[in-house]
Formats: structure tokens, sequence, C-alpha cells
């Protein structure tokens, strides 16, 4: 596969993609267009990552089997409007956009392929999770676009109702991840860790909690248990987060940013 690619936006998404995509073995740098308002974002990206650039969209993307669309809600139908009347019915656009169905984009660009993607920012360390939805009329492209994303990370097809739900367990859930992080570094340096020193242990265990899981297949708790000893300092550890709120803190604030990308448009 070697259809050229064109990413609309060089946002942090963008370039987590685009630092993916660059690494892997489907596309090289002369494959793919970055388009972006921004001439400081461009030259950045230009320079790093060796991409063509571009702040015309209309030219970019005519000579791109793939169009990645990576802009905010609220930039996304001015960019569909300016689109709509170019767009191939052999191309096919690829939304990370949130709470903007394939119904929505069609209604705009009626004879477009459209698939929903749902990425994270691990994608620039091809560690992403990225969620996928379309509608059946694009099957062969599905799995081309899962191949894709593949290259950046795990990926998961699912049914697009469960594309914000997805958004926030996969996308929010790096800054969920990273803050319960950030605590377990501040509780080292409070035990007398210099912060460095914290940072290299918190994340170091961090990777390896995640990983056990990941390999093992076991359940969070399993893994739990072969690390809590009767009376020992790890259940004392656990049954007080537990008591000030930790496990209903996480499900009640997950719940909070489903409840709010809901109302994003």
């Amino acid at each position: 596969m070697k259809d050229n690619i064109t990413i609309i936006g060089g946002g942090n998404l963008g370039k987590s993609i685009l630092s993916g995509l660059v690494t892997s073995d489907l596309f090289t740098p002369s494959d793919i267009t970055v388009v972006d308002k921004s001439k400081y974002n461009l030259k950045e990206i230009e320079e790093s990552l060796g991409v063509s650039v571009s702040q015309n969209i209309k030219k970019s993307i005519e000579n791109s089997k793939w169009v990645i669309l990576c802009v905010q809600p609220k930039q996304l139908n001015a960019v569909l409007q300016e689109v709509k009347e170019i767009v191939a019915t052999d191309q096919v656009l690829i939304s990370t956009v949130t709470g903007t169905s394939i119904s929505e984009i069609n209604q705009v660009i009626p004879k477009s392929k459209v698939v929903r993607v749902m990425p994270n920012t691990g994608a620039s360390k091809k560690m992403s999770m990225t969620c996928i939805a379309a509608n059946e009329d694009v099957k062969e492209e599905l799995e081309i676009v899962k191949t894709m994303f593949d290259t950046i990370g795990e990926t998961l097809v699912i049914e697009e109702r469960l594309m914000q739900a997805a958004t926030v367990l996969g996308a929010s859930g790096i800054a969920f991840f990273l803050r319960f992080l950030r605590a377990m570094i501040q509780g080292g340096i409070q035990m007398g860790f210099h912060p460095h020193e914290a940072q290299i242990i918190a994340v170091q265990t961090a990777m390896g909690a995640a990983t056990l899981v990941a390999e093992n297949g076991t359940h969070p708790e399993r893994e739990i248990d072969k690390v809590t000893t009767p009376q020992g300092c790890t259940i004392e550890g656990l049954n007080e987060m537990e008591h000030q709120g930790l496990s209903s803190s996480v499900i009640k604030g997950v719940m909070a940013s489903y409840e709010k990308i809901n109302t994003i448009k």
C-alpha cells in the first residue's frame, strides 16, 4: 500500500499520528502531506519529520487516497465545506474529530467514504490505542485503515455508538493515567526520593503493571493479589486509597468526561 496520505491539522494529535506513520514500513515521508494554518507548525513538522507541508487543503488532497481529519470539532464544518466539491468517490476520509458521526460528515459530503478513528497521543511512540468504526459499505477500506493504525499501536474495531466512550477511555484516559502517575511521583518525593528518582521508579512500575495485565491476559486484581500479603504494607495502602474514594473517584471522573463529550459539537 503506497497511496498518499494528507493529514489536515498539525496539532498534538496530528503530530502524534504523523510521528508513528513516518517510521512505519507502510509509508515514507514523501507519501505524506500535512496541512495546517500555522506556518510555524508546518516548518517544525517539515524540518523534524521530512514530510511535505502545505496551507492549501484543496491542492493537498487532490492526489491523496487517504485524508486524515485532525481538526477541532468547531473547525470541521469549514474544512468539509472547503473540500466537498473535490472529494472523489475513491478517496477515504478518516475522521479523528470528537462528537461528529459518519452520517453528519456524509450530510455535507454524501459521496464520501468515511472511517472514524480515535487514536491517542501514544501514537508518537507507536503505543496508541486506536478505536475504529465504519459503515458496512467501506469494509475493504476499514481493513486498510486498521492496518495503517496498527503501525502506531493497538487497534480495535468497534460499533460507532461506542466512539464517544472510546474517546474518554482511550484518549482522555492518557491524561487520567498520567495524573495518577504524578500522584505516585509526589508520594515518592514525600518519602525521600529526589523528583527524578521518584519519576524513574513510578514510570517503570506503571509500565510493568500494564505489561503484566497485557501479556498475561489476567484481570488486574489477579496481579494485585500477587503483591498483597496478609497484614502487609500493600494492602494497608490499597485500603486507605479505597477509603479515600480512589475507585469511585476514577469512575466518576470517567463518567463526567463521558457526559461532557456527548454535549460537544
